[in-house]
């Protein structure tokens, strides 16, 4: 399976440098950029796979890189900041991050990700599924990578659908956190967790802002979550 292309956004030459030599040694293609503004035109001109992207950029804000990519893109975006705050790490994911790193990395962790973005990459263009799912006033279509409630789309991140799939494909069963943050990112560190609290709980209030009188996820406290099924 080749490696996927990378896009590097960083403005620490040290830091964009250690990236880049990392990739190079294990047969990633790359491109890099030092700004946001960069960002954005490579991204539209060379289409690369995957997006790693530093917050503190000299020209506009890492989370504009990422709301403005996301009115066009889903392309992965792993975010990779000095910022370690809570309120930084939940601002990216919300805004569509897929990811978030907190400098200092390790490579070997950074590897791990890109290697379960490839494998979420892979997966989305070899094995997609042709069937519609309903449930209540919920209607997925998973060949078409979107979900509507009273036939009325939800604007969801990759990370968000991914999740809403997991769960309809298993109505009425808990789903441990341990195996959702494994299905979504490959692993099940601490940071996961707190990722998957911030993604399932946006999820939920973008189903609930559709259709509040129905309860579409419930939350088992230390174990995971289900989807109910609606009538």
């Amino acid at each position: 399976m080749p490696n996927c292309s990378v896009l590097v956004v960083e403005d620490d030459k040290s830091v964009r440098n250690l990236i880049v030599t990392t990739l190079q040694a294990n047969d990633y293609s790359y491109t890099s950029a030092e700004n946001g503004k960069e960002a954005l035109s490579k991204i539209e001109t060379e289409r690369p796979d995957v997006l790693l992207l530093d917050l503190g950029l000299p020209d506009i804000d890492g989370i504009e890189v990422i709301k403005e990519l996301r009115t066009w893109s889903n392309m992965p975006i792993i975010v990779i900041s000095a910022r370690s705050e809570d309120k930084d790490k939940i601002q990216a994911l919300d805004m569509g991050a897929d990811d978030y790193l907190t400098k200092p990395f390790s490579v070997d962790e950074l590897l791990a990700r890109l290697r379960v973005t490839q494998r979420r990459l892979t997966m989305i263009s070899s094995n997609v599924s042709n069937s519609v799912f309903h449930n209540g006033k919920l209607t997925i279509d998973y060949s078409a990578g979107c979900a509507f409630v009273d036939e009325q789309q939800l604007h969801l991140t990759p990370i968000e659908f991914k999740l809403l799939c997991l769960l309809s494909k298993n109505v009425g069963k808990v789903l441990t956190h341990t195996y959702l943050t494994k299905e979504i990112w490959g692993t099940s560190w601490e940071t996961d967790m707190a990722s998957l609290r911030v993604f399932m709980a946006t999820l939920r209030k973008k189903l609930e802002a559709k259709d509040n009188s129905a309860h579409y996820i419930q939350t088992h406290i230390g174990v995971g979550y289900r989807m109910l099924k609606v009538e």
